[in-house]
């Protein structure tokens, strides 16, 4: 079995500050980490324009980028797990919150939108009309995302919207020549959707608007692997949040949660392969042969901490 826990690491020094706390928070989870032998893999959002847990999602589908893709090319086809086998290009654009900000400007993805599907239905249909003169093409795909088909020699190096919402729209935002169409298009359905019967009904609700489209993908379903069906992969996100708002007292609540429902029920068995991401680093842990007494040698139970909390 395979745990994968999205923001189960912390930067270097807050990780210092809650080793201490992770005895009393999740016992089990700390002898599996300790019994445990550690790959750390170094991951570069920046570069991959996605989060290190959709690295670590896209590497386990054996996603290469092609010439001119960076890694989050591979999310459109990850996520259209229903997909035909392709070698065409797939783009899909998420339904998302856009508003001014420090920065510039801040995105909210759907995940945190509580779209519903009648929403999204009425959006899409009020949305097509502005598609039908131009080059790109508008597909139903699912409440959250909509399949979008781009003009010939148009494929931009798009970043994830997870990984926008927690950076600025401003650093992804494209600003070349060849993206003006898109540009365009995106300002004329900002427009429309501002006075939407869908977003006065949420006003009323006390829900921000979806006021706009987030483009990303670009490589094709032929680029990705089967999911292995041996391999059961369970994953747990209650740590991301609180990782990502830098609440580590809520991260230790949600440590300890996950001990009760999770982690305590399997402490008697064998022990899974861990995976935990953090905001620029992945850690996989497999159980080691002979842990349990290997454990006790002389800082061997320590081991973990230089991974855990580097000093560089």
């Amino acid at each position: 079995m395979q745990i994968v826990l999205p923001g189960a690491l912390p930067a270097a020094r807050e990780a210092r500050e809650l080793t201490s706390y992770l005895q009393d928070a999740a016992p089990t989870l700390l002898r599996w980490l300790e019994e445990g032998r550690a790959t750390t893999i170094h991951a570069d959002p920046a570069q991959a324009g996605c989060t290190p847990y959709e690295q670590w999602q896209l590497a386990a589908r054996g996603f290469k980028p092609k010439s001119g893709q960076n890694l989050s090319a591979g999310l459109a086809p990850l996520w259209a797990a229903t997909a035909a086998k392709s070698s065409e290009p797939l783009w899909l654009a998420e339904l998302v919150h856009v508003s001014p900000s420090r920065d510039g400007a801040a995105l909210l993805p759907a995940r945190e939108l509580d779209i519903t599907p009648e929403q999204s239905v009425a959006l899409f249909d009020s949305a097509q009309s502005l598609f039908t003169d131009t080059d790109f093409t508008l597909h139903s795909y699912s409440t959250e995302h909509w399949r979008i088909g781009l003009p010939a020699g148009f494929a931009p190096r798009c970043a994830s919207p997870s990984l926008v919402s927690i950076s600025s729209v401003n650093e992804w935002w494209p600003q070349d020549i060849s993206s003006r169409p898109w540009r365009r298009l995106l300002n004329e359905l900002q427009m429309l959707w501002f006075e939407h019967p869908v977003n006065q009904e949420r006003y009323r609700q006390s829900l921000v608007p979806i006021n706009s489209l987030w483009l990303f993908g670009g490589a094709s379903t032929a680029q990705l692997t089967p999911a292995d069906p041996a391999t059961a992969v369970r994953t747990y996100d209650q740590l991301l949040g609180p990782s990502l708002s830098q609440d580590w007292n809520g991260w230790l609540l949600a440590l300890k949660q996950l001990e009760a429902t999770v982690f305590l029920p399997l402490a008697t068995g064998a022990s899974p392969e861990l995976v935990l991401t953090g905001s620029d680093r992945i850690i996989e842990v497999k159980p080691a042969a002979l842990a349990r007494w290997v454990r006790w040698l002389p800082g061997n139970r320590q081991a973990w901490r230089k991974w855990w909390s580097p000093q560089n």
